[in-house]
């Protein structure tokens, strides 16, 4: 019988204990639909209301958020504390999409991640815009709906990635040792 704990849900249809069914039995499509489910009902599906009554700096701020966590999976860290401007160099380095943010990305995150999540407001002349291109050098301008878009086609191609990569990849070590720290945190 498992411990109450393990029926905490991870996303509306995996509970710890259904992760742990996926993982024992190495289900990689079943262990990459979770993890989409997971981001795309806390990251994504609330950031697609209505265009009138979303605003750039709440899309930017949850961009961030997902960025942090993606790369936690990506990396198989436990938390991020400590990480969090190595969680923003390595994402955005990585990641083709994100060529516009090489040699920014400790600028995005001190002005950016943390002018948002810690005063409110981006800092360093950052702007943050619902309009024109994804990002201007120029200006420091940062359109947060395409920023967000950009991000979570990222998150699909990682989950693209865990499919068709063999179980014991890296990429799948690390989920791994993610979700054991997840789970792990769900303990009474």
């Amino acid at each position: 019988m498992n411990p109450d704990w393990k029926q905490t849900r991870l996303s509306s249809t995996v509970t710890v204990a259904k992760y742990e069914q996926l993982e024992a039995s190495r289900d990689k499509d079943g262990i990459a639909n979770f993890v989409i489910e997971r981001f795309t009902e806390r990251y994504v599906t609330p950031m697609r209301v209505d265009t009138s009554k979303k605003h750039g700096f709440t899309i930017m701020a949850v961009s961030c958020l997902l960025i942090e966590a993606l790369e936690s999976f990506y990396q198989g860290w436990p938390d991020s504390r400590g990480r969090e401007p190595l969680a923003f160099c390595n994402f955005f380095d990585r990641n083709k999409d994100f060529r516009f943010m090489r040699g920014q990305s400790q600028y995005f995150y001190k002005n950016v991640r943390c002018g948002i999540l810690h005063q409110g407001e981006t800092t360093g002349g950052w702007q943050v815009r619902r309009s024109g291109p994804i990002f201007e050098d120029k200006t420091r301008a940062i359109n947060a709906k395409k920023f967000h878009d950009q991000v979570e086609k990222v998150l699909k191609g990682y989950c693209a990635e865990l499919r068709k990569s063999d179980w014991s990849a890296s990429i799948w070590e690390s989920l791994r040792k993610k979700m054991h720290a997840v789970c792990k945190n769900c303990e009474r």
